[in-house]
């Protein structure tokens, strides 16, 4: 599809003045009200679970949102696209990846960037519950990569439902994204992060002796380390190379078969311009890249709006 040339994105409140107040704040200042979920526990097909949060309309129309790396339902831009489809009385399913909802998993293996089964697991859930005449998948961060590598993955063997797609800053080259955050400027992020997976680490260390030595965590300097000495074992991947390798939808988003909005900031402060690949969007059938100057890391404020501008293209797109 032609490249989205100008963003609808009218721009960050001028007190977001930079890419981290834009990325940080709306995580501190957002609260949505009117949000109420159901939650759910889905076995999965290798004993373990995940939980489901659910907000019933008696639709037959389904959003389904994927929360981003260490988020969960009760983000602020998980809730707030709940409420924004609620409000239109849509079904919405807000899943939480393994270990993401409060309660650690059972199983060794924890949610990366790669793991597609799950999400799998929680569509086909979704339509066993209901018939479901559309279903709409939105992801952030994390979130949006899983979900483009899904519908690359399946290309036309997804089910016909399924009609449209929607990622923001999605992080779709997971070698150059994992390479911004070892530098200077992403610090706050890299150890925002490592701080939230420090205890799953452990836990995880205790529960199965000698699948991972926790104390490796110590001498993780580099984001690829962590990659190598846990995200890796846990996970079934050779090495961090082969991590993202796998796990990037950039690596498989050719396969899309339905349309597919990617909304990527130019100032992300943890993506690439690769995160954005220009030159596989523009030639591609189904797939739209819009690339706001501003916006940050999932954030996409702006004065005057109410809720997030995300929320609002999102539905624009679904609807049109």
């Amino acid at each position: 599809m032609p490249l989205i040339s100008k963003s609808s994105y009218p721009g960050a409140p001028f007190y977001q003045f930079n890419p981290h107040l834009q990325t940080i704040l709306p995580a501190l200042i957002r609260k949505i009200k009117g949000v109420d979920y159901e939650r759910e526990r889905l076995t999965l097909s290798d004993g373990d679970f995940v939980d489901l949060d659910w907000i019933d309309h008696d639709s037959k129309q389904l959003v389904i949102l994927t929360h981003g790396l260490e988020g969960n339902s009760e983000r602020h831009y998980i809730r707030g696209m709940a409420k924004k489809f609620s409000d239109q009385k849509w079904d919405v399913l807000a899943w939480n990846c393994r270990s993401c909802s409060g309660e650690m998993n059972h199983a060794m293996r924890l949610y990366n960037h790669g793991e597609i089964g799950d999400i799998e697991e929680v569509i086909a859930h979704a339509l066993k519950t209901k018939n479901y005449e559309e279903i709409i998948l939105i992801g952030f961060s994390m979130g949006g990569n899983i979900n483009m590598k899904y519908l690359g993955v399946n290309a036309k063997n997804i089910p016909d439902v399924i009609t449209k797609s929607i990622a923001f800053s999605a992080p779709c080259d997971l070698a150059t994204s994992v390479s911004l955050l070892d530098q200077p400027q992403s610090k706050f992020y890299k150890k925002r992060f490592l701080k939230m997976l420090k205890g799953k680490m452990e836990y995880k260390a205790n529960k199965f002796p000698g699948k991972i030595d926790f104390q490796n965590f110590s001498k993780v300097e580099q984001w690829s380390d962590f990659d190598n000495y846990f995200t890796a074992p846990l996970n079934g991947y050779k090495n961090a190379d082969d991590f993202y390798h796998s796990g990037s939808a950039l690596n498989f988003m050719e396969g899309i078969q339905i349309p597919t909005l990617l909304v990527n900031a130019l100032n992300d402060p943890i993506l690439t311009p690769e995160c954005s690949p220009i030159d596989l969007c523009k030639n591609h059938k189904y797939i739209f890249l819009e690339t706001p100057k501003d916006g940050g890391h999932v954030g996409f404020m702006s004065s005057g709006m109410s809720g997030a501008w995300s929320e609002k293209r999102a539905w624009e797109f679904v609807k049109n």
